[in-house]
């Protein structure tokens, strides 16, 4: 028993290559979402309430943890039936829904907020960066502020591209949808502090299975795409293997060491969340610090990593598409 025929992959790979497309050339349409909810928000509306019920103070530790793994259930099974209904109503759908919760050009954009703002000065840079990272940033400095906003890019382009885009291949709208919730839900919820710890554990486990396979791909990917970069293929992936097991995250650490290395800068290290220090190793500790231009050197290394996954997509799904252009050629030759 196999999860889908070669031919179901080639379609969902010719599906996911459109949404791709379309993403990096519309990114998101802000003006639908100020006429409806995104999807994403809806399936915070979704955890908030099962926050609300499950972890509340007059519970348990125990039974508050218990009441996370209940809810994480109950969401991942909505996003799942969510998925399989519109999943049946066809590829124009799934282009869609794939194009909607995918984040690459949206990250981008974001990203580069933060570099246009440092050219403005540092309390503008200081408010782009803050709108991305959940670190503490008032008292940033320039270098502080490029390496968070290169962290983030790497980070993200693993958890709102690739790992989207890995699990609807694998289980199609279905999988998007779930892996989409539960990122949510640990993006929410996921905290090792006193409000979280117990209930959240289950988001934070779930994600990080999710993202094992994904972020080590993305470290992939962001090597491959380091050629002609500050310190190159050899350095990214050299990195990569060095450093990414320090990150406190099971995952996070391999996209960000690769991009370190591929860069040729330090990036991780101690970093500040609210009054508490962080004390982290940094990632390619040997590099130089870094630079606004390094900003954009890495969001040109993150595009042509999604280049060469969509050039991977293009490859696998050709077949089907030279199956379609024939179909068309005997209804209108």
């Amino acid at each position: 028993m196999t999860l889908f025929t070669e031919t179901e992959f080639q379609q969902r790979c010719m599906i996911l290559l459109a949404a791709m497309i379309i993403d990096a050339i519309w990114g998101e349409p802000d003006w639908l979402w100020r006429h409806m909810p995104h999807p994403v928000v809806l399936f915070g509306r979704l955890i908030d309430k099962t926050s609300q019920r499950g972890n509340q103070r007059r519970f348990s530790g125990r039974q508050r943890r218990l009441n996370g793994i209940i809810a994480m259930a109950l969401s991942g099974g909505i996003a799942l039936l969510a998925g399989y209904m519109l999943g049946l109503l066809g590829p124009v759908v799934e282009v869609i829904c794939l194009a909607i919760l995918l984040a690459g050009h949206s990250l981008h954009q974001h990203v580069k907020a933060v570099a246009d703002a440092l050219e403005s000065g540092l309390d503008a840079a200081r408010r782009a960066i803050g709108m991305i990272v959940g670190r503490r940033t008032s008292e940033m400095s320039a270098a502080e502020i490029c390496r968070a906003a290169i962290e983030t890019d790497a980070e993200n382009l693993s958890d709102g591209v690739v790992a989207p885009a890995l699990w609807f291949l694998i289980f199609g709208l279905p999988g998007l949808f779930l892996y989409k919730m539960i990122n949510t839900a640990d993006s929410m919820i996921g905290y090792k502090n006193a409000r979280f710890y117990a209930f959240g554990w289950a988001a934070a486990k779930c994600d990080d299975v999710l993202n094992f396979l994904p972020a080590r791909l993305t470290g992939g990917l962001i090597a491959l795409a380091s050629i002609g970069a500050g310190g190159g293929i050899a350095a990214a992936v050299k990195t990569m293997f060095a450093d990414a097991p320090k990150h406190a995250s099971p995952n996070a650490g391999w996209p960000e060491a690769a991009m370190a290395g591929g860069l040729g800068i330090w990036l991780a290290g101690p970093r500040t969340y609210g009054n508490r220090m962080v004390i982290a190793d940094r990632f390619n500790a040997a590099g130089r610090d870094a630079r606004i231009g390094d900003i954009a050197a890495g969001l040109r290394v993150a595009q042509k990593a999604q280049i060469i996954l969509a050039a991977l997509l293009l490859m696998a799904s050709w077949p089907a598409m030279q199956a379609i252009a024939a179909q068309f050629g005997q209804l209108f030759g």
